[in-house]
């Protein structure tokens, strides 16, 4: 098992810039893919953006592709999401999750989840 916590959510003005971290322990974090996914109030949880076990692949949301920026630092156990050029659009608790399986975009296919942070964005 991974245990995930998350952290670096806060309350921004639109045109600013946020880093979240995803911090690791337990199991061989190297071996697991990343995902971050975000849900706002009323909304159902969406992809964000995922990176896999050693970093060479990542996939983005449409609506992030540009603005978002996901890294991993496997020594540290912990994978980061640069949030640059937020609107209030991206206000949601993102929630980073771990797979062994594939580096995928459902929720469903992640087993391991954070308690999530919040991320406000003001105009």
């Amino acid at each position: 098992q991974v245990q995930l916590v998350e952290s670096g959510g806060g309350l921004v003005q639109a045109g600013g810039s946020l880093r979240l971290s995803c911090a690791a322990s337990g199991d061989t974090f190297s071996t697991y893919h990343i995902g971050w996914f975000r849900q706002a109030p009323g909304k159902e949880r969406e992809f964000v953006t995922s990176v896999s076990w050693g970093g060479r692949s990542t996939f983005y949301a449409d609506s992030v592709k540009g603005r978002f920026t996901i890294s991993r630092d496997n020594a540290k156990n912990t994978v980061y999401l640069q949030m640059n050029s937020l609107t209030p659009e991206d206000t949601a608790v993102y929630y980073c999750a771990a797979n062994r399986g594939v580096t995928s975009r459902r929720s469903s296919d992640y087993e391991y989840w954070g308690q999530g942070t919040q991320v406000t964005v003001s105009s």
